[in-house]
């Protein structure tokens, strides 16, 4: 018989929602980043006289300066809290926002640029982390899920807002207004508790057991989630230790380092922060690029939640080989169009159309999928190490692809680069096929028992490898029954 939920717990479960819908806005401070700078080269580019390089630069400092800001953000959430580096990367956003809309040469551009970067690494470590720590067990899922949507809801809301300024031309406005949003997300950040994992790392387990109170509201429930994170801190974090001395634990950095090379060199940033220079190549003039900049951002938020009811249905391998089948044969269509040329109003409806089914094959597929992916294949004593190494692959890769897309346009052309594009998408379906695993329905143990005994990567989700890899270390079929139960 279910407990009838009394005025208090149902305050309590209220509190947690927000909570956690308050820390997922860091998401939002992060699509805005990506999306905000798209609308505003052109503009950029005409007041300052820069060359298309020094526009790579301008957009790729961000990417830099967030790949330094993950770099140390493990550190920092250790040491300042969750929610005191959430703080940290929320002023530095306003204070990146306001100098990159006050910036006076693009030397100072870059700078700013950096700064927001530095926010958006240290936000994008510590949010889903707070997330995962402060949300109730049976919304978790949905809470981490609606950080990654927040994501697509900024770079949406950011190209409608690049749209607005568009008609004025004002690019100091469009970077800058992005540093209101900034400011209200600081101001609600400094009302979150602390994390409970948090306070029992730094051994303060009564204001621990107090914050978990007030969120879920029942005595009973905080106890046991209380017992279950001192349990979990009995084992503690070796990443660097485990990486120099378990080759199997390389192997999983690896795959996870490889997933978010994967991510980004599919071409999706390129059209994130190029897309209005993309709808320029195909013959549509400066307001025109800009809607239909505001439309991708769109197609990508819709498309989101095709994974989201997906994943667990279909498998992850499944999508992801539909997706980078979509993506390679969208950007094949765009670039062959671009090379035939697009000479009626037709042909550049086409065109736009086969960019948005590229758009769609990302956001089903590697979008979401490539970060639950790294996240389910690192073992537990390492998994802060290896979830660190793909977010800094992540924005490498990231800095390398937006430093790089013009220049390839320059170069080898428009339709050599999208060509170039698709058949890396091409490659990606037979690196899923080789290296990547299976993991729907399969928890983390069975998945790290599989790691460790030296299964291939693509078998490491396998469950039938998994016992007979049990098997051969001298458990019996019922001892592997038992243990599948417990975990």
């Amino acid at each position: 018989m279910n407990a009838v939920a009394t005025p208090s717990t149902k305050l309590s479960r209220a509190t947690a929602v927000f909570t956690c819908i308050l820390a997922a806005l860091a998401g939002l401070m992060f699509g805005l980043d990506i999306g905000v700078i798209s609308g505003a080269t052109q503009f950029i580019q005409g007041d300052f006289h820069v060359s298309d390089h020094a526009i790579e630069w301008i957009v790729s400092a961000m990417m830099f300066g967030a790949a330094i800001g993950a770099l140390g953000a493990s550190w920092m959430s250790a040491m300042l809290g969750r929610k005191r580096s959430l703080i940290l990367g929320a002023a530095l956003f306003v204070a990146g926002s306001l100098l990159c809309g006050g910036a006076w040469s693009p030397q100072a551009l870059i700078t700013a640029r950096f700064i927001l970067g530095l926010a958006i690494g240290i936000a994008t470590f510590n949010a889903p982390l707070y997330l995962a720590e402060v949300a109730p067990e049976n919304i978790r899922g949905a809470m981490i899920s609606l950080y990654q949507l927040m994501i697509t809801i900024g770079i949406l809301v950011a190209f409608l807002s690049d749209t607005a300024f568009s008609y004025s031309g004002n690019w100091r406005w469009m970077l800058g207004i992005i540093a209101i949003p900034g400011a209200l997300f600081l101001l609600g950040v400094t009302l979150l508790p602390d994390s409970p994992r948090w306070l029992m790392m730094r051994g303060r387990t009564a204001q621990a057991a107090d914050v978990l109170r007030r969120l879920r509201g029942d005595e009973s429930v905080a106890k046991r989630e209380l017992a279950d994170i001192a349990e979990q801190l009995k084992t503690p974090q070796r990443g660097w230790h485990l990486f120099q001395e378990n080759a199997n634990f390389r192997r999983s950095v690896g795959l996870g380092m490889l997933l978010q090379l994967m991510q980004q060199f599919t071409g999706m940033n390129v059209v994130m922060y190029y897309a209005p220079r993309i709808f320029q190549n195909m013959g549509y003039d400066t307001h025109a690029q800009l809607w239909f900049t505001a439309i991708v951002g769109l197609t990508n938020v819709l498309a989101t939640f095709i994974a989201i009811g997906l994943v667990d249905k279909l498998g992850r391998k499944p999508i992801l080989y539909i997706g980078f089948t979509v993506m390679a044969i969208g950007l094949g269509v765009v670039g062959s169009m671009m090379h035939i040329g697009i000479a009626s109003h037709a042909g550049q409806m086409f065109t736009v159309a086969m960019l948005l089914t590229f758009i769609v094959g990302f956001a089903m597929s590697a979008g979401p999928l490539i970060w639950t992916l790294c996240s389910e294949v690192q073992p537990l004593k390492g998994r802060d190490f290896g979830i660190g190494c793909s977010t800094v692959t992540n924005w490498v890769a990231n800095m390398i692809v937006g430093a790089t897309f013009l220049t390839l346009l320059n170069s080898v052309g428009n339709a050599a680069t999208f060509w170039l594009y698709a058949v890396l998408n091409l490659l990606f379906i037979a690196l899923t096929l080789w290296l990547v695993p299976e993991t729907k329905g399969v928890t983390l143990e069975q998945i790290e028992r599989n790691l460790m005994a030296g299964l291939p990567l693509r078998r490491i989700g396998d469950r039938s490898a998994q016992a007979r890899a049990d098997r051969s270390h001298g458990f019996s079929a019922r001892d592997i029954r038992q243990k599948d139960a417990v975990s």
